[in-house]
Parts: structure tokens; sequence; C-alpha cells
């Protein structure tokens, strides 16, 4: 279940729906989206107390057009190590001012792609150099588990998307999947390689930390394409 917390002109918080229609009505022309971490505020424009929001749970969404933020928090009910129909899960979207500026970091779609394509053949040199680039049986299954979700037929974008966009979030997702992978259960290099060693580790996470960061600025361009494209031919 999803709820809107702190909507200009509502006392409480309200549905989804109703919450896209009111941002509609205040200006809001599209929908960008945010993934900062420590360090990288990418995607956020201000001003600070909603950028410490976004940085705590780890995204945001920003409504252009109406000078307005969402930062989720999500709250979990039900028992101890429950899943599925057991666990009920909601969402509330806090409403905040932002700043009307150009988000942080967001690079076009082209320079995303290159960027992505280089990072990531730097990346598997040196975790093929290392024996992390995800071997083993655990590896394995993930790698797997991924291949079948990608081919399940889902949709990565709404209709109206530029094909680049849908390519660039494919492959960025892909590389995080990797991502997930080489890092290991344990972070130890111990499941899907030989890198065991502590400079081994070392350097493992010094090829993945830039990659990572890559692929998250390629999520947030392929994301926000629609709306920079709508803005570009407004210009």
């Amino acid at each position: 279940m999803h709820r809107v917390s702190g909507l200009p002109g509502e006392d409480a918080p309200v549905g989804l729906t109703l919450a896209l229609g009111r941002l509609r009505a205040l200006g809001a022309s599209g929908l960008r989206v945010a993934l900062p971490v420590p360090g990288h505020p990418l995607g956020l424009s201000g001003p600070p107390e909603f950028n410490a929001r976004a940085l705590e749970a780890g995204e945001a969404v920003l409504a252009h057009g109406a000078g307005l933020g969402l930062v989720p928090e999500v709250h979990e009910a039900g028992p101890e190590g429950g899943a599925g129909p057991d666990v009920h899960v909601e969402v509330v979207w806090h409403c905040l001012p932002v700043r009307e500026a150009p988000p942080a970091d967001v690079p076009s779609l082209g320079e995303a792609e290159r960027e992505l394509a280089e990072a990531l053949r730097e990346a598997t040199e040196v975790l093929s150099r290392l024996d992390v680039a995800g071997s083993g049986p655990v590896a394995d299954a993930a790698l797997a588990a991924y291949r079948a979700r990608a081919e399940a037929g889902r949709q990565l974008l709404a209709p109206g998307y530029p094909p680049r966009a849908v390519r660039v979030l494919e492959l960025a997702q892909r590389v995080g999947a990797l991502i997930t992978i080489a890092q290991g259960a344990g972070g130890d290099g111990r499941e899907h390689g030989a890198a065991v060693s502590s400079s081994e580790i070392a350097a493992r996470a010094e090829a993945l930390r830039p990659v990572e960061r890559t692929a998250r600025r390629a999520q947030v361009a392929a994301y926000n394409s629609a709306v920079e494209e709508r803005e570009r031919g407004r210009g």
C-alpha cells in the first residue's frame, strides 16, 4: 500500500492515484528519480533538508515543475521472519519542497552508455585477474536467477521512452546484478572466487566501487530520459 503525506492542499495522507493527480494540478510535468548514497547526491537538487532525507532512504522522486519531491518510508508488520501474505508492507511517501534546478551528476543517455561499457570492461579485467568475476555454485545460481527474471518478458520502462533508455537501463541492471554476485554473500570473496587475502579483497572493492557508481548513474539517466527529452524539445 502506498500513501503520500504532506501534499499541499491535503490535511491527511492520500492514495497514490489522487496524489499523482494533485501533483499534476500543482504543475508537475514529469517525475525524476534520485538514487543518492553517502558522498554522491545522485539526482538531487536540494535543499539540504530534502537531500538529507533522500540520502537516508537511498532514493527519492522529484516532481519536475511542481517544486516538490517525495521520499519513501517503508513500514512492515507481521511475524518475525514472515513473508508473502503474512507481512503487511506500507510505503509512506513524504512530500517536501525541492529546488527547481538541474539534478546532481546525471549524465545523458549517450554518456551513461559509454561510461557503463568502459567501467564494465575495466572491472571485468581486474575481477578476472583476481578470480572473483563470479564462479562457483552460489554465483552460478544467482546468475541463472537473474537471467530467468530478465527473460520473463518484463517491461523495463513505460511506452514513450527512447529505445536507448531501455538499452541503458537493461545494461545497468545487469551490471548491478553482476556486482552483487561478485561481492559474495559474506563480502570476503570465498563464495565466488579466490580473492581471500586482504590485499585482494581491497583490490576487488576498489574495482567494483566505480562500476557500482556508474551503474547507478546510468539507471537514473534512463529513468529520467523522458523528462529530459521533453524539456529539450521545449527549449
